[in-house]
């Protein structure tokens, strides 16, 4: 099985988090190194479906063997009352066996979200995801103030993680400040990743 890529890890259901996490992907893409987008399926009743590895359309589901040979991981979700959604919560509670053989310690991440509303529970939800990588060991790297938009944007980007806030432009697109923040935090975890693996 292939090693050493980046992982981008999200779910996503109205497209933000999606464009969080390609915008991310870009800046990796600017540093040059390997990197996989994965996504999670909706909680279902259906052990056949929620057992699938490839859905119907769209990124390939997450597996712990892409968690185990990850060289650093980036995940996103929508923030849903302050918490991140049910689907990617229920794909990281799986994870206790990866955390009991220490599978995650010393990788590098960071954490993304979106919301509907400026004050939707963006920081909440990126504290829950960082309390996960805590957990597993992880080493958490924020986006620091050193990338100019964060200084400036109007709308989502924090230092806790790259955001998207819905209402500010009624879509889910990312605003520029916004494409860049996720962009450049991309750049940063690869470019970490790079200098702890050569």
């Amino acid at each position: 099985m292939e090693k050493n890529f980046l992982l981008i890890l999200f779910y996503s259901v109205s497209g933000s988090v999606k464009s969080l996490a390609h915008a991310i992907a870009d800046g990796v893409e600017d540093v040059g190194i390997d990197y996989k987008i994965r996504t999670v399926p909706k909680i279902s009743l259906n052990k056949e479906k929620t057992n699938q590895i490839i859905p119907e359309s769209g990124e390939i589901y997450c597996t712990k063997e892409d968690l185990i040979n990850c060289s650093s991981i980036a995940i996103g979700s929508p923030t849903r009352f302050g918490s991140a959604a049910s689907p990617m919560k229920y794909f990281l509670d799986s994870t206790g066996d990866l955390w009991a053989t220490h599978a995650l310690e010393n990788k590098p991440g960071i954490v993304f979200t979106s919301s509907s509303s400026m004050h939707g529970g963006q920081e909440t939800t990126l504290f829950g995801l960082i309390t996960f990588m805590l957990h597993h060991g992880m080493i958490v790297l924020g986006t620091p103030y050193s990338i100019d938009e964060l200084n400036k944007t109007k709308s989502g980007g924090t230092p806790y993680g790259p955001t998207h806030v819905e209402n500010f432009n009624s879509s889910n697109e990312l605003t520029r400040d916004e494409y860049e923040i996720a962009k450049k935090t991309g750049i940063r975890l690869a470019q970490f990743t790079k200098k702890i693996n050569d």
